[in-house]
């Protein structure tokens, strides 16, 4: 009888602390749903000032990709020129592909990781749920990216891709980008008001994150342990699955096993995409509850 007690104890315990994990994810769904007037505003606010006097307009949302797609030929030119072999268009195609969600995700928390203390004013004197300020930072990035992916759609069948039924999984993908980019943009917010340096930290990660994400390379260029490896970064699974789904016409549902090296490396599974979702849900999930919970300090600490 008394080994019983303790572990009731911790039953209930734990059982009513998801309970409190629910409310308080239903409880920032219903003040996000209830300020949805102000996150358009300030989404479009955030839109206004990147184009306001810019002399390119809206080119601006295509020059970072174009950017990335220029460096990257520029790199596969190299590895290509040394190993003897051609630079084909499928691989231009892929990079080009794979540039917006990669440009998406830095742009969206370039902007959001500092929000909170850009609108300090806002944050001091206001109420108002503060996730409204990251998850408009992420949606004014939604629109550049837009704009960037119309231009990359056109121009791949120049590039010799036709669009097939496979090409229907960029939907569920650019969900779970969606979805794990507005969850890191909530956690590093909210760490940035705590702690300054996370911004230096984000520059850092930002700049130097492309080498460990496939975007200039797929990952079974590093042989079979290296992909497994590379494709536990979360951005990895989305970007390749874009890639072999729209340029290489693969079903992401199906495994994919391509040669390389002499050996057979594992290119695709359908549990990647069991992980990234997984991951972006969970994720985010985590970061609103903490971010929610830590509101009431914003203001002492910004």
């Amino acid at each position: 009888m008394s080994n019983t007690r303790p572990v009731v104890v911790q039953v209930w315990s734990s059982s009513a602390n998801r309970i409190r994990v629910f409310a308080t994810l239903a409880e920032t769904w219903r003040d996000l749903i209830e300020y949805r007037h102000l996150l358009f505003q300030l989404a479009l606010r955030d839109v206004r000032i990147r184009y306001k006097q810019a002399v390119m307009g809206f080119a601006w949302a295509i020059f970072l990709p174009i950017l990335i797609v220029l460096s990257g030929i520029v790199v596969r030119y190299a590895m290509s020129y040394l190993s003897g072999t051609t630079l084909d268009t499928d691989i231009i195609a892929g990079l080009a592909i794979k540039s917006i969600p990669w440009a998406f995700f830095v742009g969206a928390i370039q902007f959001s990781s500092g929000v909170l203390i850009a609108n300090r004013n806002l944050v001091t004197k206001i109420y108002f749920p503060r996730e409204v300020l990251p998850t408009a930072s992420v949606l004014a990035q939604c629109f550049d990216s837009a704009i960037g992916g119309l231009a990359v759609l056109a121009v791949l069948p120049l590039l010799g891709v036709s669009y097939g039924w496979a090409a229907l999984w960029i939907f569920p993908l650019l969900a779970a980008l969606f979805l794990f980019t507005l969850g890191s943009s909530l956690l590093l917010s909210s760490a940035n008001l705590f702690f300054r340096d996370v911004k230096y930290i984000v520059r850092l990660l930002l700049t130097f994150g492309i080498f460990f994400t496939p975007v200039f390379f797929e990952p079974e260029m590093f042989g079979g342990t290296g992909a497994q490896l590379m494709m536990l970064n979360p951005l990895a699974p989305i970007l390749e699955g874009l890639r072999l789904a729209v340029v290489e016409g693969h079903d992401l549902s199906q495994t994919l096993m391509v040669t390389g090296t002499g050996a057979d490396i594992l290119a695709w599974s359908p549990w990647y995409l069991v992980y990234v979702f997984a991951l972006a849900v969970f994720g985010t999930a985590a970061a609103a509850v903490l971010f929610h919970r830590l509101e009431f300090l914003f203001a002492e600490y910004i």
